[in-house]
């Protein structure tokens, strides 16, 4: 039977060549080897067996109300792993009780970035620029007061 299969299914591909349908052709043909490759390998009554337990499945689906309740048993697991991880993510603990903030988060030590000082003999780079006439003279601590003063102002 297979072997009909195949050979039905290379005329075809002959026919589809020989009108010029050489995409088409090379389709069919390797469709065509399809049945003699299972029926050689053995896996024809594989896929038989196969075939013949999800009919079997499908039938017991509409008529056998044990499958119904496998089907419910099923989607209640699903549901309650779905919820749980939800719920986990949001913070709620094993008791049920979501975690209260303990206060006002720790304040945390400016930093200071003072830049480095060279030796006391080595001579100075001209890479650093002369503090301008106008500004204020900033201590090692006043190197991020802007940007502290800044995030005062927006309550961070």
């Amino acid at each position: 039977m297979s072997f009909a299969l195949t050979a039905g299914g290379v005329a075809v591909a002959g026919l589809r060549a020989y009108g010029r349908r050489f995409l088409s052709a090379t389709r069919w043909f390797a469709v065509a080897l399809l049945p003699a490759g299972l029926h050689l390998t053995g896996l024809f009554p594989v896929a038989r067996t196969i075939g013949t337990e999800l009919a079997d499945w499908a039938t017991k689906l509409v008529f056998d109300p044990r499958v119904w309740t496998g089907i419910v048993l099923l989607a209640v697991s699903v549901g309650l792993l779905v919820t749980t991880r939800w719920v986990g993510r949001r913070g709620v603990d094993a008791a049920g009780a979501r975690p209260e903030a303990t206060g006002p988060a720790p304040a945390r030590p400016a930093v200071t970035g003072a830049p480095a000082q060279p030796p006391a003999g080595a001579p100075r780079s001209g890479a650093t620029k002369p503090p301008k006439a106008g500004k204020r003279d900033e201590g090692p601590g006043d190197d991020f007061a802007d940007i502290e003063e800044i995030l005062r102002r927006r309550g961070i």
